[in-house]
């Protein structure tokens, strides 16, 4: 499963070049083609300890295009960004699911293995791809290189979105993960049957609300719908989940009320939490309490 956001188009200037039959052929020594070695150090000492001894979940940050989208222009992750991005991961959503759910839920379904790029993914579209999830086992994430949070020196409030981003597609992806496992209630399919485009990318989340969807993406299938009530849920927390459904005003394009809109919302925030309760056990109320406050310890 993916997770992208709309940002504007970039134009790329595209350079022709032709090689002469005398130039000599250079051979680059490219990383994860095999044959390259490296020593281990605190980092992976750090990561082997936190995550994959009690978890068994592996991090690679080695650049290896071939784990990544070999047809995108993707740089690889500074190695200072690895740990500080990885406990956070571990606070906002490992530590929060384990409370909850318990360890042994945690270890059955959690991915088990972690892939870090240091930039986006860009596509064609005009999107870009924040996250990837392959199977339930590998989850990709992006933008390493620009996270910063309250243990880096420098940080400001604004540097907030970035992470902000990955938690959101950490929680989105694990949400999948659990749909994938036990589907998501069919009456949520029909809160907003008949919403659903694939022309979501032209529209914004302020317009999406409006017609009962959570975010932009959300439009775009009853599945993604589902699993980004489930991340914003948590990330914003159940207070600022409510500031998004109040702050919808005014009637939408496709004629849905405020009243309506809120309604739908209120449905769904209900079906994700039955659903929690009666597939999984967990109280996601207090979970979402879990996440949040650890959020706002990591950037607030």
């Amino acid at each position: 499963m993916r997770l992208t956001k709309f940002l504007l188009s970039l134009l790329a200037a595209v350079s022709l070049f032709s090689c002469k039959k005398e130039d000599p052929l250079h051979v680059d020594d490219i990383p994860g083609l095999g044959g390259d070695t490296w020593a281990k150090g605190p980092i992976d000492q750090w990561l082997h300890d936190t995550l994959t001894v009690p978890f068994n979940i592996a991090t690679k940050y080695k650049w290896d295009q071939f784990e990544l989208e070999i047809n995108k222009t993707i740089v690889p992750p500074k190695e200072e960004k690895v740990v500080p991005v990885m406990r956070s991961v571990k606070k906002v959503w490992i530590d929060p699911y384990i409370a909850e759910g318990g360890e042994l839920f945690f270890k059955t379904y959690s991915p088990k293995f972690f892939v870090l790029a240091g930039s986006a993914s860009w596509n064609l579209d005009g999107s870009i791809t924040l996250g990837t999830a392959e199977g339930g086992r590998k989850i990709v994430l992006y933008l390493l290189n620009e996270f910063r949070n309250k243990t880096m020196a420098g940080y400001v409030p604004a540097d907030s979105s970035v992470p902000k981003q990955m938690f959101h597609v950490i929680h989105h992806e694990f949400g999948h993960i659990l749909d994938q496992n036990i589907r998501r209630p069919v009456e949520f399919d029909a809160v907003c049957q008949g919403f659903y485009t694939s022309d979501w990318i032209n529209t914004n989340d302020i317009e999406a609300r409006k017609d009962g969807f959570v975010t932009a993406y959300a439009l775009s299938n009853p599945f993604e719908d589902f699993v980004e009530m489930i991340s914003i849920m948590m990330i914003e927390g159940r207070p600022g989940f409510d500031k998004i459904v109040n702050s919808i005003t005014g009637t939408s394009v496709r004629g849905t009320t405020a009243e309506q809109a809120k309604a739908k919302l209120r449905q769904k925030e209900t079906l994700v939490v039955n659903y929690f309760k009666q597939a999984w056990k967990i109280d996601f109320y207090s979970l979402q309490a879990r996440v949040r406050t650890a959020i706002e310890k990591e950037l607030y």
